[in-house]
């Protein structure tokens, strides 16, 4: 549910001043009204596409549901700032706030778990930029997360994103946290070959949060709602690829794991919202569309065709990515071979997106279009007020070198 903000809360989201054309335009930081705000944020939206002057840019559609991106949380939140004299909605952001772990040095699987706020879609009108208004938004929205027992916030961009890394680090004291790598893999019109021996299983939502939980007790940002995720709409289910002769031997009832195996979970974004690329030359389009052409009239070449990311397009996401035993990397890229399979089978999705830690061994078995992918950045801030003699920003190192991305925040 989205919290209302109190009357007090109201109070102390003050009005601030800012210089324009020599003359002084106050603007206030309010919590989003969908009845009154809905088309001017979309307007907002559209005119704030991702890329660089000249470059390709990546236009996102939310299909009419401004907070479609943080809905799928219990606890969340989207504020406007607006100019008080015409009424202007000039910059957004959204956060929500979870429990998740933070990563265990012991050599038992107890997980700690702590609240943490994460920080997303700061959008801020081209008009208005440079006069501190990101600024006053994350600083509000700190605020409605410390007040709502948030310990930490994060906040997750491109690595080559300089303006947003220097807006957090440089204005609002985040530190750089971790390095994950987003994988990217294009669908084409051609299937993906499974090896005859391997099976894939369907897990149910009860055993898989039961496996997950195990599997990643140690890990960093594992949400203690996973229960939720998997029993979400959005959610196509959790998966796991054994070998077959595993099969004769071991019960996915029984809660105990294969000696070797393959898991993960497919989340369906598409639904949440689309993307789009623009600013592409005909010239590029059309070469494009030519391999496109040639995959589908002749799929047994399996050429690496471009897919029409040039309308609005879908995506899922591969979360819960975990491999073990002798067998794991062979299992992983079957495994992740039935996923594109069965995003291949959905006009709607064009791409299968996955995001692993630096270090993670999983991340050398996933196919990935590496023009395609990226490495992203995690940036971290503690906002409990006052020293802790375990402080997860100052500790830097991290304890695993997994870390699990909770599909709700992609």
């Amino acid at each position: 549910m989205s919290l209302k903000l109190s009357a007090e809360n109201l109070a102390a989201y003050d009005n601030y001043h800012m210089p324009q054309d020599n003359k002084k335009t106050v603007v206030i930081v309010r919590q989003y009204d969908e009845e009154r705000d809905k088309l001017a944020v979309e307007e907002l939206e559209g005119q704030c596409d991702f890329g660089q002057r000249g470059q390709p840019s990546l236009f996102t559609d939310l299909m009419g549901d401004p907070i479609s991106r943080i809905r799928n949380l219990p606890l969340h939140v989207m504020l406007v700032a607006e100019c008080e004299e015409d009424r202007e909605i000039v910059g957004i952001v959204r956060g929500c706030i979870k429990t998740v772990t933070r990563g265990n040095k012991g050599s038992t699987p107890c997980p700690v778990y702590i609240k943490i706020a994460y920080i997303l879609g700061l959008r801020v009108s081209s008009h208005h930029r440079r006069l501190g208004i990101g600024t006053k938004l994350v600083e509000k929205l700190e605020e409605w997360s410390r007040n709502n027992g948030a310990k930490y916030a994060y906040m997750a961009t491109d690595s080559n994103n300089e303006a947003s890394i220097k807006l957090f680090t440089s204005k609002c004291n985040y530190v750089k946290f971790r390095t994950p790598s987003v994988l990217v893999q294009p669908l084409h019109a051609h299937n993906k070959s499974i090896a005859s021996d391997i099976a894939i299983v369907r897990v149910s939502p009860q055993l898989s949060e039961s496996f997950y939980r195990r599997i990643f007790a140690n890990s960093e940002f594992f949400p203690k709602d996973i229960n939720h995720i998997l029993d979400n709409k959005l959610s196509f289910g959790t998966f796991m690829a054994v070998p077959k002769k595993t099969l004769l031997n071991w019960d996915p009832k029984s809660g105990s794991f294969p000696s070797t195996f393959a898991i993960l979970s497919v989340w369906n974004t598409k639904d949440v919202y689309k993307l789009q690329v623009r600013g592409i030359s005909p010239l590029k389009y059309a070469c494009c569309l030519g391999t496109r052409v040639l995959d589908s009239w002749m799929p047994w070449l399996r050429v690496p065709s471009i897919p029409n990311i040039f309308k609005t397009f879908g995506f899922y996401l591969l979360y819960g990515i975990h491999m073990e035993g002798k067998d794991g990397p062979r299992l992983m890229k079957s495994l992740c071979n039935f996923a594109y399979n069965m995003g291949r089978n959905d006009r709607d999705c064009r791409l299968l997106v996955s995001e692993v830690g630096l270090d993670d061994p999983v991340g050398e078995t996933i196919p990935r279009w590496n023009k395609f992918s990226w490495g992203d950045l995690w940036c971290m801030k503690k906002l409990e007020i006052g020293e802790s003699p375990d402080d997860w920003v100052e500790s830097r190192v991290s304890s695993s070198s997994v870390i699990f991305v909770d599909p709700r925040d992609f």
